[in-house]
């Protein structure tokens, strides 16, 4: 059997985010883990780390690869990405339900192909997800 190295990493930067929700790291890991499973991924483990006076990072281990997310509430900023190997399970859907949770007045992504030669860089369509 090949082994495919086809991955996809979605990268966001979202803008103009409350600041409470970015300034809690229980909160973005809770959502975090969420995302991992909306796009059907396998959570392996979870760091977290709420910083002083303000911010948190939050990383998802997949067993895929990882989500992430950087925040910087005092600004409304969040540096948020997510790369998954294969073909089975899509990063813009993780992408997507955490963006329909942080709801950025501005969001700019792009999405990188990677494993194929030569990376290729795209602008992925970005749509709110339904939150059940």
């Amino acid at each position: 059997m090949e082994y495919s190295t086809f991955g996809r990493h979605v990268a966001v930067d979202t803008w103009g985010v409350d600041f409470e929700l970015l300034n809690s790291a229980e909160f973005l890991q809770a959502q975090m883990v969420e995302a991992a499973e909306a796009c059907g991924a396998t959570v392996l483990s979870v760091q977290s780390k709420q910083f002083e006076p303000q911010g948190a990072t939050v990383l998802v281990l997949l067993s895929e690869s990882h989500l992430s997310i950087h925040t910087y509430p005092e600004r409304g900023f969040a540096a948020i990405d997510c790369y998954t190997c294969g073909e089975t399970v899509d990063p813009q859907l993780a992408i997507d339900y955490l963006v329909s949770v942080l709801k950025p007045e501005k969001c700019y992504a792009k999405k990188l192909v990677r494993g194929l030669g030569e990376m290729t860089v795209e602008t992925p369509e970005m749509k709110q997800a339904e939150l059940v």
